[in-house]
C-alpha cells in the first residue's frame, strides 16, 4: 500500500507538491491550517507530513512542535521561503528552504519513510541494539521504543563512535546536514529525548554524557557489532 503523506500548506496554488507525490503514487492529504492537520492526524494514519510555510503567513514552527506532540515518531518536513528565519527550526527530521524541485523533496521523503523489513540491519553496542530500517532500539532486551528518522541518526552516530568527544557542531553537520549552530535547541531536544530511551535515570546519564565546552560522548565498555537480520 502507498505511504500516506500529509501536506500543511498555505494558497500554494501551482507551487504546491501535492500533484508531484501524488503523480508517484502517494496517497496525499492536503490541509491549510494546523488545527486541520491535527485532526487528520487523529482521524487517518500518516506516515509522513509535509509542512510548507512558504506561502503561509506563519513559519510554522509552534505547529510543528505540536504536530512533534501529536505524531511523536512520524517524520516531518518543514518549508519555509527563503526569506523566512532559521532561528526557530526545532523537531523536525528535514529542514527545506525554496526554492527547490519536487525531485529533491521526492528524494528526502523516500530517505524518511521506512525501507524493506526483510533487509533489516542491526546495530549493537553493549546493552543496546538499534534497529535502523524499523527505526527502534531495544535497551536490556526489555522490548523495542520507536525512533524518529533523527533519532536513528543520531544514535547511530554515537554508536559508531564510541568513547569520542562528539561537538555540536559535528553532531549538526552529520545528523542534521547544516552548519547552522546560532541556535542547537533542536539538539538539546534530542538529546534529551535519547537519554530518556538509554539511560536508567536520564537526569544522571552514564552512557550519553555531556563533556562541558566541548560536546558529548557515548561510552559503554563493550564492542559494536553490525550485522543483517540478527546474523
Amino acid at each position: 500500500m502507498a505511504a500516506s503523506i500529509l501536506i500543511v500548506e498555505g494558497k500554494a496554488g501551482e507551487h504546491s507538491f501535492a500533484p508531484a507525490l501524488e503523480k508517484v503514487g502517494y496517497q496525499v492529504h492536503t490541509v491549510h491550517t494546523g488545527a486541520s492537520a491535527l485532526a487528520t492526524i487523529e482521524q487517518s494514519p500518516i506516515q509522513l507530513i509535509v509542512f510548507d510555510a512558504s506561502y503561509m503567513r506563519t513559519n510554522g514552527a509552534r505547529t510543528c512542535h505540536r504536530l512533534r506532540r501529536a505524531a511523536s515518531t512520524t517524520p516531518i518536513i518543514h518549508i519555509r521561503a527563503g526569506q523566512q528565519s532559521l532561528a526557530d527550526v526545532t523537531e523536525v527530521d528535514v529542514f527545506m528552504q525554496r526554492p527547490f524541485t519536487p525531485r529533491k523533496l521526492l528524494n528526502r521523503i523516500r530517505a524518511l519513510l521506512p525501507a524493506d523489513e526483510v533487509k533489516e540491519e542491526i546495530v549493537r553496542y553493549g546493552s543496546i541494539c538499534l534497529y535502523r530500517t524499523k527505526r527502534s532500539v531495544e535497551v536490556n532486551g526489555q522490548g523495542e521504543s520507536q525512533l524518529t528518522p533523527k533519532l536513528t541518526q543520531l544514535l547511530e552516530e554515537f554508536i559508531r563512535h564510541p568513547n569520542e568527544v562528539l561537538s555540536r557542531r559535528q553532531l549538526m553537520q552529520n545528523v542534521w546536514d547544516t552548519d547552522y549552530i546560532g541556535d542547537t535547541r533542536t539538539l538539546d531536544v534530542h538529546i534529551r529525548w535519547m537519554r530518556e530511551l538509554i539511560e536508567d535515570d536520564p537526569a544522571r546519564p552514564v552512557i550519553l554524557r555531556t563533556v562541558r565546552n566541548k560536546g558529548y560522548i557515548f561510552c559503554h565498555p563493550t564492542f559494536i557489532e553490525i550485522g543483517h537480520n540478527g546474523k
